[in-house]
Order: C-alpha cells, then structure tokens, then sequence
C-alpha cells in the first residue's frame, strides 16, 4: 500500500470501448480537451464523468471510453491530474504564496486536503507543501548566483 493509501489499478478491458467508432472518439477527445483545457471545469469539485456526458449530449460510457483510450487513464485520474498540474503552477507563483494548502486545494477543486495530498503525491512522489519549499529554495539559489 505505502503512503496515502495508493494503490495501482490493473487495467481492464471493457468491450463497450471497442464498439465505440474512432471518428467519434476523436471528436469527444477534442471536446474533452477544450472542456479541460479552456474551460478549466475540473475546478468545480462536483463537476462529474455524468455532467461532462451531459454536457457533450453523450452518455458516461462513451466518455469512460474516450478517457481510457485517449488518455490512458480513468476520469477520476484526469481530473486529478488536471488539478494537481494546476495547483504545481499556483504553489510556485508569487501571486499566491500567502495562500495556505487547503485554499490552493480548493481553487483547483479538490474537495479535501487529504485527497489533494493524496493525487499531489501520486502524481510527484511529494507532498504539495514540500513541493513549494523546494521550488522557494531553488528560486533563492538561483538568485544568489
């Protein structure tokens, strides 16, 4: 197990993910993309694999389907990712350094601390605090020479 409780997931292999047609997996990859990328929705804590089907007129299958295949991973690890990718920016930029861990967590749309910590670690082998320590120490170094 180790810290955090993480566990690895065997992949599975879900026939729907077959059946789906390529021309449609393009097309709601890409609008996943923009949905993620543009739009940030995965700042919405609640924003769900139900309310992104619902919002590409789509069914949670389908986009099950699209995150595997395209992404390589499940929807919650998407999110994840995006949200720790986002909160790597927030932790080093000087705008924020006053903000504490959990109001980071929660501008990035995590529902908790722990579960924040949890995918942070995941993601980067470090907690989200250590992570800003050693960014603030690099910078220090880097202005010293």
């Amino acid at each position: 197990m180790g810290k955090y409780n993480l566990t690895v997931k065997k992949e599975k292999n879900a026939a729907y993910r077959s059946m789906i047609k390529a021309e449609l997996v393009d097309e709601l990859y890409e609008k996943i993309l923009k949905i993620f990328v543009v739009d940030k929705k995965y700042r919405d804590p609640d924003y769900s694999a139900k309310k992104l089907a619902e919002e590409l007129n789509t069914n949670t299958r389908y986009i099950s389907a699209v995150v595997n295949v395209r992404f390589h991973q499940n929807y919650s690890s998407l999110v994840n990712e995006y949200r720790v990718k986002d909160a790597q920016h927030l932790l080093t930029d000087k705008r924020y350094m006053d903000k504490t861990m959990e109001e980071i967590s929660a501008m990035v749309g995590f529902a908790n601390r722990q579960s924040f910590y949890a995918a942070f670690y995941k993601n980067y082998g470090i907690t989200p605090r250590i992570y800003r320590m050693q960014a603030i120490a690099k910078e220090k170094a880097m202005i010293k020479e």
